[in-house]
Parts: C-alpha cells; sequence; structure tokens
C-alpha cells in the first residue's frame, strides 16, 4: 500500500493545478464597462408628492452577475471573454432607475433601500432578461433588456402599478464596444417607459 503525506498531496495539487486552465492570465487586463443610458420619459410628466425607494431588482443567477451574457442557442448562456460589467446587471439597473426618476425633476425623493428614506412607495422589479441575443445564421447581436416593476404602497405593501417595460436593439458593429452601445439603448428605452408610467400612476 502507497502512503502520501499532507505536504506531498499538496505538491501533487500544485503541480496538477500549474498545469490547468483554470488559472488566470494575470497579463491579459479585462475591459470594464459601465451604461449611461438617455431615458427620455414622456414630457409632462406630472409632479407627485411622495417618496420613492428603488428596491434592486431581482435576477436569475446567468445575469446576476458583472459579466456580459450572450446567447446563441435557445437555453444556453455564455459571457464575452474580454469585458465585464462595473457591478452586476441588477445593481446597474437600479442605479440608472434611479438617475432617471431624479433626471424628471418630478418627485420628492427617490433613492436606494438603503438611503434611510421613509418611502410612500417602493418600486420593485424583475429583471428577465440583459444579454446578448445572436440570431441564426451568424448575423449580428441585439442587446435585449426586459425590466418588470411593481409599484408597492407602504406600509400596507399593496401593488398600486405594474409595468412591462421590453427594448431590443441592434448592434451596429460586431466588436463588444458596439455590443455595450446597444445595451446602453435599449436601457434607455425600458427605463424612458418605467418612470414614465409610474409616475403616471400619481
Amino acid at each position: 500500500m502507497i502512503s502520501f503525506s499532507r505536504r506531498d498531496l499538496l505538491l501533487v495539487a500544485t503541480a496538477g493545478l500549474a498545469g490547468c486552465s483554470i488559472i488566470p492570465n494575470v497579463n491579459k487586463p479585462v475591459t470594464i464597462y459601465t451604461l449611461n443610458p438617455a431615458a427620455a420619459p414622456a414630457p409632462q410628466l406630472p409632479k407627485v408628492t411622495w417618496q420613492l425607494v428603488v428596491a434592486e431588482p431581482s435576477a436569475e443567477r446567468d445575469i446576476d452577475t458583472t459579466r456580459i451574457a450572450l446567447t446563441r442557442t435557445p437555453n444556453v448562456i455564455e459571457y464575452f471573454a474580454d469585458g465585464n460589467w462595473s457591478d452586476t446587471a441588477p445593481k446597474l439597473v437600479q442605479a440608472k432607475l434611479i438617475e432617471a426618476f431624479e433626471g424628471t425633476n418630478a418627485i420628492v425623493a427617490v433613492g436606494p433601500d438603503a438611503a434611510g428614506l421613509k418611502p410612500d412607495y417602493i418600486l420593485q422589479s424583475d429583471l428577465r432578461d440583459f444579454q446578448a441575443e445572436y440570431a441564426a445564421g451568424g448575423a449580428g447581436a441585439s442587446a435585449h433588456v426586459r425590466l418588470i416593476s411593481k409599484l408597492v404602497t407602504m406600509p400596507d405593501r399593496r401593488i398600486t402599478r405594474s409595468v412591462a417595460a421590453e427594448a431590443s436593439v441592434a448592434a451596429q458593429g460586431k466588436d463588444l464596444q458596439a455590443i455595450v452601445n446597444a445595451f446602453q439603448q435599449a436601457l434607455g428605452q425600458v427605463l424612458a417607459k418605467t418612470v414614465s408610467d409610474i409616475l403616471s400612476a400619481g
């Protein structure tokens, strides 16, 4: 019977890892992308007198990540190798939702759930899609964003308004920057509809 000491096992494991591809190439930088969507809600939105907390959207694990998701085959999620989001997709969407509400100048106060506000309403959302989609036959990619939001009264937690917003924008190029630009446009459309419909609820 052959026996190994703990040190021998550690050396074997280290040698195995040295030849394994799970160790990243630290000399290859990964570009970090953020989004600055131009959300343009409907003009002449009614001014509201309530305070709003925007909760972080829920999402499936495949898009609840800093990695930029793509799909080329139904029901299969992959990720771009050369770039990441600056934060997880749900946190990015939360931050941009808050900015979009602030940009209307039609609401007394809006912030994240950690801002210490005493809200009249909470906006709870479900981020259903946030990935680049490639059509069959190797055609270019489109950025697909879909957000389902519910306006919940406080403190009784009654849903007073639901908004489904979705956009798909074709990338004007095959590189990752062009795809990120398409994400920015798609998210801008989703934010514009969400903000307009929520504030129109009065």
